[in-house]
């Protein structure tokens, strides 16, 4: 067999450039994070609200957080008011993450600023902010891709991948999502 020359090379990653924070801050964060969020202790949600603000994130009032969520790091994390955080959401925010006002992110949903550089032989670390605008629905077990923003009222339907801007009101489904429909909420 012929040995090919432009391998992958995984013993040559190297992301020293990334720096999330002190480690005492990384370390301490996963203790409150396993106790208070990735349990399915219901925890109240002004509990939780208070420790991501005590490491530094910012969260609006009347935001729902389910149990079993996983956030990444809370001081890359902002919440407008009145929003749900659903159960076995991950937010994955190596980079910002903004989730408007009155936005629903449903169970099981996956936020993910990070990826790879596939093309390269040491798989160089690559990360992207997310933005959700106000009354913004990612729904059940739907992904949210690095340096998507999701414009006003969008909705992204269940299981459906956004690796590109959602438009404002658009109903996105598919993988990737494409645009279907325009959403209108009755009165």
């Amino acid at each position: 067999m012929k040995e090919q020359t432009n391998a992958v090379r995984l013993d040559l990653f190297e992301n020293s450039w990334y720096r999330p924070g002190p480690l005492w801050k990384r370390m301490l964060w996963t203790v409150v994070s396993g106790v208070f969020f990735q349990t399915w202790i219901p925890w109240p949600s002004r509990i939780k609200t208070m420790l991501i603000r005590l490491f530094g994130g910012h969260v609006g009032r009347n935001v729902v957080f389910k149990p079993r969520i996983q956030i990444k790091y809370p001081w890359n994390l902002t919440i407008g008011e009145s929003s749900w955080i659903g159960e076995h959401v991950w937010i994955e925010n190596l980079a910002q993450v903004t989730i408007g006002s009155h936005c629903c992110i449903s169970q099981g949903a996956m936020l993910l600023c990070g990826n790879h550089d596939y093309k390269k032989p040491n798989f160089d670390l690559l990360i992207q902010p997310i933005s959700l605008e106000d009354g913004v629905w990612i729904g059940a077990m739907a992904r949210v891709a690095p340096g998507v923003c999701a414009h006003t009222g969008s909705a992204l339907t269940f299981a459906s991948v956004a690796t590109r801007d959602l438009e404002a009101w658009g109903i996105y489904q598919g993988h990737p999502a494409q645009r279907m429909r325009t959403r209108t909420l009755n009165p």
